[in-house]
């Protein structure tokens, strides 16, 4: 009854795999790996982009911050919501990366509107040299708190950023449980809805820790080699990166794996609504935020569930007040552990 974290999951078999069979003989090192070449010819396929330029760190934070970097200059401020991932959860990193670049959030939870994202850019550079100028508009695909930008809405924050000059970052590290949510192709949620960059996630989803960096536009290739190599993320071994991502994008291990995370999540979010749960946002890909008993929430612990509690105490006398957890499923979850879950509600 593991429901903390998408990262505290098993490895892909596929994955697993991919890495043990790398690990026979010599392979060269930084990059020039045979399997790399492989991936990034699979990657430019998935998401129809021959000519993007393809690289492997192994955190979400460097995917993020690095690409950032890139378009980002340290007199210049990100443009992202006030629960953003790169806000929540990056000790400062991308300001740390872009030499120091500032964030600049956009009001309104976790979704970002065209219309609240048109004002506060148009808040920027109104000081001159005094002032931060505008730079790129980062969105993060699922959100932190579990909902997904349709297409539609994607497209919309992109005009806005087009229409003031600005490129685009989507923050992917749950990429594969929006794509299988929206049913969409890769090419739909990225650069033909206008987005520049893609951190394209796999330790979520099934990975043992391997992002991938995907710019539509080569033009920012060697600035991101610079930087990845000064930021201390070029891998030497680099052939334990490229076979994971080999591995995860092999049959297309990927998606089923987001479709299986996905699905779980559908039968939790089932469950939990038929003893009375109360959804805080509606559960849209492998994220819950559900509000229950303390009384409930202290006997699952006591069970041994584990998940966040994301607003309130689990200790404390009064057993009906409502406390918020944060449910996220993974591709490894069976219906047994769900059900056995779910079970401990009804006692």
């Amino acid at each position: 009854m593991f429901f903390a974290s998408d990262n505290a999951g098993p490895a892909l078999p596929g994955v697993m795999q991919r890495v043990t069979d790398a690990n026979a003989g010599y392979a060269m090192p930084y990059g020039a790996d045979e399997i790399m070449d492989e991936v990034r010819a699979g990657l430019r396929a998935a998401f129809e982009a021959p000519e993007a330029a393809v690289y492997l760190v192994a955190t979400g934070t460097a995917a993020n911050v690095l690409a950032l970097a890139c378009y980002a200059q340290p007199w210049q401020t990100v443009f992202c919501s006030e629960v953003a991932h790169i806000q929540e959860d990056e000790c400062n990193a991308p300001e740390f990366y872009s030499g120091g670049a500032k964030l600049s959030l956009v009001a309104g939870g976790d979704k970002m509107t065209p219309a609240a994202l048109r004002a506060r850019i148009a808040a920027e550079e109104v000081r001159g040299v005094h002032g931060p100028q505008r730079g790129p508009v980062s969105i993060t695909q699922v959100t932190e708190r579990g909902q997904v930008y349709t297409l539609d809405e994607l497209g919309a924050l992109t005009t806005v950023a087009k229409d003031f000059g600005l490129p685009v970052h989507l923050d992917g590290a749950r990429f594969a449980n929006a794509l299988v949510a929206l049913g969409c192709t890769p090419a739909e949620m990225t650069w033909k809805a206008g987005v520049d960059v893609v951190s394209f996630g796999g330790t979520k989803n099934g990975c043992l820790g391997v992002e991938a960096v995907v710019f539509f536009d080569a033009e920012k290739a060697w600035e991101f080699e610079l930087r990845r190599k000064r930021g201390a993320h070029l891998f030497s071994k680099h052939r334990y990166l490229s076979a994971q991502m080999a591995g995860y994008l092999q049959d297309g291990a990927w998606l089923d794996a987001a479709r299986s995370a996905n699905a779980n999540c559908a039968r939790l979010a089932t469950g939990l609504q038929a003893r009375g749960a109360e959804f805080v946002y509606p559960p849209q890909a492998n994220m819950i935020f559900a509000r229950f008993p303390r009384g409930v929430h202290q006997r699952l612990h006591e069970a041994g569930a584990r998940y966040y509690v994301w607003e309130g105490a689990l200790e404390g006398a009064d057993r009906d007040e409502m406390l918020t957890a944060r449910l996220v499923c993974d591709w490894s979850i069976t219906a047994e552990q769900i059900d056995l879950f779910l079970g401990h509600f009804d006692k």
